[in-house]
């Protein structure tokens, strides 16, 4: 019989989703949830029907009945909490991204060396139903010889920049926002040796009093001589979900093509035979199952998806994915983004691994 995972979780706001997707899984107890704002908590547990909580993050990390530790606060306290979970023997799952740096990617690999525990990296993308269908059409062989995928991350998050956080240390569209269209690149081309891009801080952004550059353009290319274009617009107009998805990936096979996204629960294949038109795929009956809260903010249901996909690796003995160590390797890539950025130069992945003596 499969184990019911019990699960804490740190960080109520964007814990909102995994609060939801723990209780409406069989998959899944939930143990505790616990926040530095009183209010919030109280706030959850009232949405929740859920009736515990604490402000203490040594009450989950003592807690013998939690196997594994959801990790939601800010993402310039990711590194520190995965390496508190991993000491106090929990599991890990932590939203993306992993850290805002590699600084303190060899101090987590000890850690978890020494835990023996699993460290989760919660893509949520790779999680949504089209991305979904669109990985299984891969992994069947559908596309053929893959030759070059094109993501990209598209949102007029103006918004954003009204937050305090985002006026903190760390703080990056490329880390923050990016990084989805980056992960689902690697996904399928893993293999990333060399990056090249152009960043540009708008005025838009510069009314903030913020240099962080919010129009990125970027070529990734492959150990095997081949490409990936990464892009993302963050501070700029749209043209909106109905024209364009605000999360984007193409593949482009020998076999065939195809294009999936995010918040469209739809799908756009052309396979061998090939025609002249290619065929649509909706799942809209899912929408609920998605989007659970307001509007459609909160995905919740990718994160069912992943702990779920979490648990059943689990219990079958293999190791959950993306773990620790590939989410490192996709830091190290954006990393190598960044300084292409700052430099004008062609970055080489290994360089910025070697650099600090990091082996993933």
């Amino acid at each position: 019989m499969s184990k019911v995972w019990t699960l804490g979780v740190l960080g109520l706001g964007e814990g909102r989703s995994i609060i939801s997707a723990a209780l409406q899984s069989e998959k899944w107890v939930l143990g505790n949830i616990c926040d530095l704002n009183e209010e919030l908590c109280k706030q959850r547990c009232t949405e929740f029907d859920f009736h515990r909580y604490t402000l203490k993050f040594e009450d989950l990390l003592t807690d013998p009945s939690i196997d594994v530790i959801g990790i939601y606060t800010p993402d310039q306290l990711h590194a520190k909490h995965i390496k508190q979970a991993l000491e106090a023997g929990k599991h890990v799952i932590c939203t993306k991204p992993l850290m805002v740096s590699l600084d303190q990617a060899n101090e987590l690999l000890e850690a978890q060396r020494k835990a023996g525990k699993s460290v989760f990296v919660g893509q949520s993308s790779r999680y949504f139903e089209p991305l979904m269908m669109q990985r299984k059409d891969f992994d069947e062989g559908l596309h053929g010889e893959l030759l070059t995928v094109d993501t990209h991350y598209i949102s007029d998050s103006r918004w954003f920049l009204k937050k305090g956080w985002s006026h903190q240390l760390g703080f990056s569209w490329l880390y923050n926002f990016m990084i989805h269209a980056v992960d689902l690149a690697v996904w399928y081309m893993p293999n990333i040796e060399e990056v090249y891009g152009v960043g540009v801080v708008s005025s838009n952004t510069k009314e903030y009093r913020l240099s962080a550059p919010d129009t990125l353009k970027f070529i990734l290319k492959s150990k095997e001589g081949k490409c990936v274009n990464v892009s993302g617009v963050y501070a700029a107009p749209t043209l909106g979900t109905a024209v364009q998805q605000q999360i984007s990936c193409t593949l482009t096979g020998t076999k065939g093509i195809s294009r999936a996204g995010y918040p469209k629960l739809t799908y756009y294949t052309n396979f061998e035979p090939v025609a002249k038109t290619a065929k649509l795929h909706t799942y809209e009956e899912k929408h609920g199952y998605y989007f659970r809260f307001e509007g459609e903010s909160h995905h919740a249901g990718e994160y069912q998806n992943y702990i779920e996909d979490f648990a059943d690796r689990l219990n079958a003995g293999h190791t959950p994915k993306p773990d620790l160590q590939e989410g490192i390797r996709t830091l190290a890539v954006m990393e190598a983004m960044e300084q292409s950025m700052r430099t004008g130069q062609v970055v080489k992945v290994a360089d910025v691994l070697n650099r600090r003596s990091i082996h993933v």
